[in-house]
């Protein structure tokens, strides 16, 4: 049997696992079950790490490539990004991998995996089982055994098994969120199955369907790919925005599966969760005998059937039952588990407001170490700056804003202003405006640095300059 290569897509904002998951550091990079634990993306890149696999292909936004980049790194997995310079669902991102696979292995068969998916059980089994007919040139789905009637899943209804595959069935329809009446009708039947967002065919048997169904996004997808460019700092490409822009935005599943004549359904048995909201974060999680899920520094008394999570301080809840508490180290979230799906309204909300809690978290992880916002008002803003052994981190200067650099920790070489300094801790420079200077750590240590940045205010107002302090996003390069 020939390698099956996993194309997994890290796309999807997660909005209802807030305030963890954040549009600048969705639910598929955070940890699953707390700090120090696997993400979702890396847990799923590891599912798939045995010799019937080859090295993964990670679709990937062009504003998460250095985050998929750094997360494979730390699990020491190799991989080829496709980075999508703009959104169009997954139909154009997989049509992009398998063009892109094509071009060496026409007859390479991809599993497509969701990276935000919690799964137990052996998946391996059932992929190796349903190759061939996947090399045959069958479109396989892979359908999850009901426990209950959820109204935001879709459905696959079985069709009756195929002689010539052990185990592969014929689709018989889908069908997309039913109701809950609708959903429990259909699994009191027998015949149906969540659909999993799980996959598996030949690059080109995909790329012919394209061109059957929806030639136009094959035809922009195929121009993206090859007027695309490469990573600067990855292993792989960005797709070209331009004629990406131009490709249907659809699910694959609308675009071919609904259509296509040789698409199976493989029945699967496992332990199966799209962690869509905090309810399934706590019936996925561990439970202790009053049926609670904790993580972090966190006390319980009279608490039963909640989930708790904590983060850089002590979480007590007394005589609560069936709640979701979440903290982060800028927002806290309150909420019983039968309302916890409308937490998505709630990030509606923050972004009318433009609060930046809906964007980004205060802290961040980057590839040379990472920021915290400390404070920010009207016309300044502090961050704390950390700065791992060997890294340097470029920081980019603004018209108008005036910054001051004191290292707390450690020490840096900074270049870029009046003239190279070596500042150790105690020890601060000040930056002129508009001027970008790069901080280099060549000790052993950690170096950190708090960055103190002043500009202009207009009627009470931050000034354009200062946005991206404000919001806790910044432009920076770094090596």
């Amino acid at each position: 049997m020939k390698h099956i290569h996993p194309l997994i897509l890290c796309g999807g904002s997660g909005t209802r696992l807030w305030p963890l998951s954040r549009a600048h550091q969705p639910k598929q990079f955070q940890p699953i079950n707390g700090d120090g634990t696997l993400t979702f993306f890396q847990s799923t890149v590891q599912r798939h790490r045995t010799q019937m696999f080859s090295d993964p292909i990670v679709c990937v936004n062009a504003r998460h490539v250095e985050t998929v980049g750094r997360q494979l790194r730390e699990i020491q997995c190799k991989a080829s990004i496709l980075t999508e310079p703009v959104t169009r669902n997954t139909g154009p991102a997989v049509l992009a991998a398998a063009l892109y696979l094509m071009a060496a292995e026409p007859d390479a068969v991809l599993i497509v995996l969701p990276s935000d998916h919690v799964i137990q059980g052996d998946l391996n089994r059932v992929i190796a089982r349903m190759h061939r007919a996947a090399f045959d040139g069958m479109i396989v789905t892979f359908g999850i055994h009901p426990t209950y009637a959820e109204k935001g899943y879709g459905y696959i209804m079985d069709g009756g098994e195929f002689d010539d595959y052990p185990g592969l069935h014929r689709v018989e329809r889908f069908i997309e969120k039913p109701s809950v009446n609708v959903a429990q009708s259909l699994i009191d039947t027998g015949f149906a199955y969540w659909a999993s967002g799980i996959s598996m065919f030949r690059a080109d048997k995909l790329v012919d369907e394209y061109r059957r169904y929806d030639p136009a996004t094959l035809e922009a997808v195929t121009r993206a790919l090859t007027a695309a460019s490469p990573l600067a700092a990855e292993t792989g490409l960005l797709l070209e925005e331009h004629f990406f822009a131009q490709a249907v935005s659809q699910p694959t599943e609308m675009a071919v599966f609904e259509k296509c004549r040789d698409i199976a359904l493989a029945p699967t048995v496992i332990e199966w969760d799209d962690v869509g909201g905090w309810t399934s974060v706590h019936s996925i999680g561990l439970k202790n005998e009053s049926g609670n899920v904790t993580s972090g520094d966190v006390v319980l008394l009279d608490t039963r059937g909640s989930l708790v999570r904590g983060s850089d301080r002590l979480v007590a809840v007394v005589g609560m039952n069936d709640v979701v508490v979440v903290d982060t180290d800028d927002a806290l979230l309150v909420t019983n588990r039968a309302s916890a799906q409308d937490v998505k309204k709630i990030v509606e909300h923050l972004v009318a407001l433009k609060r930046r809690e809906a964007e980004s978290h205060r802290s961040q992880v980057t590839e040379w170490g990472g920021m915290k916002t400390m404070q920010a008002g009207a016309g300044f803003a502090m961050d704390l700056l950390t700065v791992d052994p060997g890294k340097q981190v470029t920081l980019i200067g603004e018209e108008g804003v005036s910054r001051v650099l004191v290292v707390i920790r450690g020490s840096v070489s900074v270049n870029g202003n009046r003239s190279q300094e070596q500042l150790t801790a105690g020890l601060s420079a000040m930056i002129d405006s508009a001027t970008s200077v790069t901080l280099f750590n060549t000790a052993d240590g950690a170096a950190e640095i708090v960055e103190i940045s002043c500009g202009t205010v207009i009627a009470g107002v931050v000034a354009p300059s200062l946005t991206q302090f404000a919001t806790g996003v910044r432009m920076a390069d770094y090596a």
